[in-house]
């Protein structure tokens, strides 16, 4: 079991007030269940949140104020320990590698066997639980059928869907909405020396998640991830407004562009898939699309595809991002995927 510890545990990425209000409900009412299910894109403070939630479940010092936030500033010692990692109680389950294993689960059950040594209540957090393999996602369904006494469990994880249905169903689902757009654009601003339009194209590209500013350095980074979404787009516009008129050649040349950069792939998948939404949002609700600076060029192409070929491409997508969680051959999915979009 990977027990980690919670050094970067930052308050500042608790903005999901909706996420914090469900459970200061759940805690108040003493209806905390057995086990949670922090769903949510990746940046959006599940991580923080299960730290936050394992503080106010053993606080020495609680204010009993409603809103399990206001402990955030707690100096008791218990909230001290668990907030630095410390906790013997407080056990974290992260991949080993590509994937959470069964020997993870087998060693998580056999430490929660045991009395906890010093909590009111064990918290244990299972990060990124989509990435359990078939045999460790059985492994935890019989802890989550016969829960130990005195235990919370919280998943987290990008969508319920990508877990097997029997756990999902035995926990209760929070979910994290993504963080506004003019969050996101303030705070590029704040940190970048770029202009209001690139703050834009940058709160776009975050897709709520406030770590994927975080995650560029400097303005360099900016720029580079401008530069990605540009490209990018501009590709989109050849194989959904043109289908016909691009080759095999050039759709497979992108298909390996795109699985040369692995770490870049998540991203770009997100820039295509908002990118299909707004040609089909466009057709409905113009005013509710995401890549606003494009627009001329959304309602153009959106004329030319009918509602049933964007499903299909959306479809495609969504079946992209799957083969990548799940460890695929990256080359041929991006050929698969790429092949779906230019097909009419």
């Amino acid at each position: 079991m990977t027990i980690n510890p919670v050094s970067e545990f930052n308050p500042d990425r608790l903005l999901n007030v909706k996420a914090l209000k469900q459970l200061s409900v759940l805690f108040n009412k003493g209806a905390v269940p057995h086990a949670l299910l922090f769903s949510g894109y990746e940046g959006l403070g599940k991580r923080d949140t299960a730290v936050l939630f394992a503080m106010a479940c053993n606080c020495n010092k609680s204010q009993g104020s409603g809103n399990i936030a206001d402990i955030i500033d707690c100096t008791c010692r218990s909230c001290n320990k668990i907030r630095s990692g410390n906790h013997p109680d407080i056990h974290w389950v992260e991949p080993s590698g590509t994937f959470i294993k069964i020997d993870q689960i087998r060693e998580l059950c056999e430490a929660v066997a045991m009395k906890p040594y010093e909590a009111g209540m064990r918290v244990v957090i299972i990060s990124s639980a989509q990435n359990m393999n078939i045999e460790a996602s059985n492994s935890l369904l019989k802890l989550l059928e016969e829960p130990p006494q005195k235990t919370i469990l919280i998943l987290t994880a990008i969508q319920a869907s990508d877990l097997l249905p029997t756990i999902f169903s035995r926990c209760q689902t929070v979910h994290f909405t993504p963080v506004s757009q003019d969050i996101i654009k303030s705070a590029a601003l704040e940190k970048f020396n770029i202009s209001p339009d690139e703050a834009e194209i940058i709160a776009v590209l975050s897709q709520g998640s406030l770590s994927k500013i975080n995650a560029c350095k400097n303005i360099k980074g900016i720029k580079e991830l401008i530069c990605l979404r540009n490209w990018l787009l501009q590709m989109c516009c050849e194989l959904t407004g043109n289908g016909a008129r691009v080759s095999m050649e050039t759709a497979l040349a992108f298909a390996e562009k795109l699985s040369k950069d692995k770490k870049k792939l998540p991203d770009s998948l997100d820039i295509i898939t908002s990118w299909l939404r707004d040609i089909m949002v466009v057709k409905y609700q113009p005013d509710r699309i995401i890549n606003k600076d494009l627009f001329q060029n959304i309602r153009l192409i959106s004329q030319n595809l009918s509602t049933n070929s964007l499903l299909s491409k959306l479809d495609v997508l969504q079946a992209a991002q799957q083969g990548l969680r799940t460890n695929a051959n990256i080359r041929l999915v991006m050929e698969i995927m790429v092949l779906g979009l230019i097909k009419e």
